[in-house]
């Protein structure tokens, strides 16, 4: 069965990006669901993806439409960050 696909806005994003940021999202938001924390690097590994379309990924699941999650972020020194999510509710499809 094919995935619904989501809604993204923003002024760059068009009808023929919502496949491919649908399974970004989606991609990410299923490594990240389990609540523990994840680097940059693990995070780019577990998903396939590039650093900056995982955070705009991790920014897109703090949006209501996404499940109004919230993402923390701890400083682990030396210019590393990780990162992990809270869930308020499941992703909205």
């Amino acid at each position: 069965m094919k995935q619904p696909l989501l809604t993204f806005d923003g002024s760059t994003c068009g009808p023929e990006d919502r496949e491919r940021l649908t399974g970004q999202v989606l991609r990410v938001y299923n490594v990240v669901k389990n609540g523990r924390w994840f680097t940059p690097n693990q995070l780019e590994a577990l998903t396939g993806d590039n650093w900056c379309s995982i955070s705009a990924r991790l920014r897109d699941l703090r949006k209501p439409r996404f499940g109004g999650h919230s993402v923390e972020r701890e400083n682990c020194g030396g210019g590393l960050f990780r990162y992990r999510l809270i869930q308020s509710g499941n992703l909205k499809r």
